[in-house]
């Protein structure tokens, strides 16, 4: 998509501070984090948000969790962190290119 940030980051035309980068996926801090632990995992494929996923996605979105736990891991949060996923922008979703939200290295309260 060539109007999608995430795309962009992807692409490099936007820098982003990398914490993990494969074939298929990308993890990077947030620009504005909400917890002293705030990354993004998001598949280097548009996918517009968890509604477009399709069975042929199963495996790369699987994988967005499991690379979230290994950044987490890597990143002190000592196994307690919290991943939010929005799909819509009525849930909070504002870019369109899904990704997951991987927030610690804090006690939260809930339900934010």
């Amino acid at each position: 998509m060539h109007d999608c940030i995430f795309c962009k980051i992807v692409a490099g035309d936007i820098p982003a501070e990398k914490l993990y980068e494969d074939d298929e996926v990308l993890a990077f801090r947030d620009i504005a984090p909400q917890a002293p632990v705030h990354f993004l995992v998001i598949p280097k494929k548009h996918i517009a948000g968890p509604a477009d996923v399709v069975e042929a996605d199963d495996r790369l979105v699987g994988k967005l969790l499991r690379v979230g736990a290994q950044v987490a891991a890597e990143n002190g949060t000592g196994g307690a962190y919290r991943v939010i996923c929005n799909n819509g922008s009525k849930a909070g979703q504002v870019v369109f290119h899904i990704h997951l939200h991987i927030l610690g290295g804090k006690d939260r309260p809930w339900p934010i």
